[in-house]
């Protein structure tokens, strides 16, 4: 099974993979702001970074869940 029809079979059917997908979601539209402005104060970019990492954390997240799922396959 391909990773995209794995994700959608997750999201449809594990609550706690879409409510870790949902959140990275939310971390991408918040990061999107910040690519939006030509300048970032120190505390902007302080939160972008953050934002960066905790996003990460999520994938990371989502693919041990997706990887866990497929061995239950």
């Amino acid at each position: 099974m391909e990773e995209k029809e794995l994700k959608e079979l997750m999201l449809e059917k594990n609550e706690e993979f879409r409510k870790v997908y949902k959140q990275h979601q939310k971390f991408e539209k918040d990061l999107e702001k910040f690519k939006e402005k030509s300048f970032l104060t120190e505390d902007e970019k302080l939160k972008e970074k953050e934002l960066k990492k905790k996003k990460l954390a999520l994938k990371d997240r989502m693919y041990f869940m997706m990887t866990e799922f497929r061995k239950s396959l």
